[in-house]
C-alpha cells in the first residue's frame, strides 16, 4: 500500500466516522425520512454532473434494476435507520454497531453464495456477533426512553449493508464503480421522496442540522463513495474493508471532541471484541501453520 492510499485510507475512515456526528447534529430536527433524503439527494445533486462529464449517464439507464436494488439496500433503508438510532444513541455506540457490517457480509456470503468459511472464521462470526449481544446487554430496554428500538434499527441497518454488498458483487461487478455510487444515490433519494414529504418537519430546521445534512451528502456520501471505489480499484477489496476498523475510532473521537460524549469501558471492550471477530470472520487473522520438521 503506497502512503498516498493509505492517507486516503485514514481519510475515508475519518469521513465515515463522522457521519454519526453529523447525524446527531440534525436527527432531531429533520427527523430520520427527511434527514436520508436530504442526504442522498444532496449526494445525487453532486455526483450527477460527474458521472455526465465522463458520460455514464446511459450506463445508469440501462442498468437502473440493480441499482435501484443498491439504492434501496445501501442507502434508503440504512441511512434512514441510523437516522432513528441518532435520535438515542451516541454516535460512538452508532459507529461500533456498524463495525458488525463484514460480519453480516460473510454470513449472506456463505449462506447465498456458498463461500465456504473456516472452522476459525465462523468462530469470528460468532465472537462479533457476541460481541454486539455484550453492547446492548444493559441498553436494549423496549420501553418508552429505551434504546432497544435504535440497537435494533443499527443491526438492521448493517444486515441491510451485508445484503447489499454481495447483491453488488453478484449483479453489478460489471458496472462502472462511479455508475454504481450515483446511481444507488439517485434511486435512494427518488423512494424516499415520498415518505420524506409524509414526515416533513412542521418547524423549519436549523442552520446547524442543515450544515450537518449537507456535510453528511457531500462528505460522507458523494466524496466517500469516491474514495471508496477508487481505494476498492487500486489497493483491492480486502485492504479496503480496513476502513471498518478504523470508523469507530474517528466517530468515538468526533463524539468526544464535538458533543462531550463519553467512552465507557463497556463500550471499549465490546468494541474489541466485534473488531477482532470482524478480522477472524474476514480471514485477515489466520492461524499459523506449522512448518514440517526435516529429518
Amino acid at each position: 500500500m503506497k502512503p498516498i492510499d493509505l492517507l486516503e485510507l485514514v481519510s475515508l475512515a475519518a469521513i465515515w466516522g463522522a457521519s454519526f456526528l453529523f447525524m446527531r447534529l440534525g436527527a432531531h430536527e429533520f427527523g430520520p425520512m427527511a434527514m436520508a433524503a436530504m442526504r442522498v439527494t444532496v449526494a445525487s445533486l453532486a455526483l450527477l454532473p460527474l458521472l455526465a462529464m465522463r458520460q455514464g449517464l446511459g450506463e445508469l439507464r440501462k442498468a437502473w434494476r440493480p441499482l435501484m436494488v443498491i439504492g434501496l439496500l445501501n442507502s434508503a433503508i440504512p441511512f434512514a435507520l441510523f437516522s432513528y438510532a441518532a435520535l438515542s444513541i451516541t454516535a460512538g455506540l452508532s459507529s461500533i454497531l456498524n463495525a458488525t457490517t463484514p460480519l453480516w457480509g460473510a454470513a449472506i456470503a456463505w449462506i447465498w453464495l456458498n463461500q465456504r468459511l473456516t472452522p476459525l472464521r465462523s468462530f469470528g462470526l460468532l465472537l462479533g456477533f457476541a460481541g454486539v449481544i455484550f453492547l446492548a446487554w444493559d441498553k436494549a430496554s423496549f420501553k418508552p426512553g429505551g434504546s432497544g428500538w435504535a440497537l435494533l434499527a443499527c443491526v438492521a441497518a448493517t444486515f441491510c449493508y451485508g445484503l447489499a454488498a454481495n447483491f453488488s458483487k453478484k449483479y453489478t461487478v460489471h458496472i462502472h464503480p462511479l455508475t454504481v455510487a450515483t446511481g444507488s444515490q439517485v434511486f435512494a433519494a427518488l423512494m424516499l421522496a415520498l415518505p420524506a414529504a409524509l414526515f416533513w418537519p412542521t418547524v423549519m430546521p436549523s442552520a446547524q442540522a442543515w450544515g450537518g445534512v449537507i456535510l453528511l451528502g457531500l462528505l460522507c456520501s458523494a466524496l466517500a463513495y469516491l474514495l471508496f471505489f477508487r481505494l476498492m480499484s487500486r489497493i483491492g477489496p480486502t485492504n479496503t474493508i480496513a476502513v471498518t476498523f478504523l470508523i469507530p475510532v474517528f466517530a468515538v473521537l468526533w463524539g468526544f471532541l464535538f458533543l462531550s460524549e463519553a467512552l465507557t469501558l463497556q463500550m471499549a471492550l465490546g468494541c474489541a471484541i466485534v473488531l477482532l471477530g470482524t478480522a477472524l470472520a474476514l480471514g485477515l487473522i489466520k492461524m499459523p501453520q506449522r512448518v514440517a520438521s526435516k529429518t
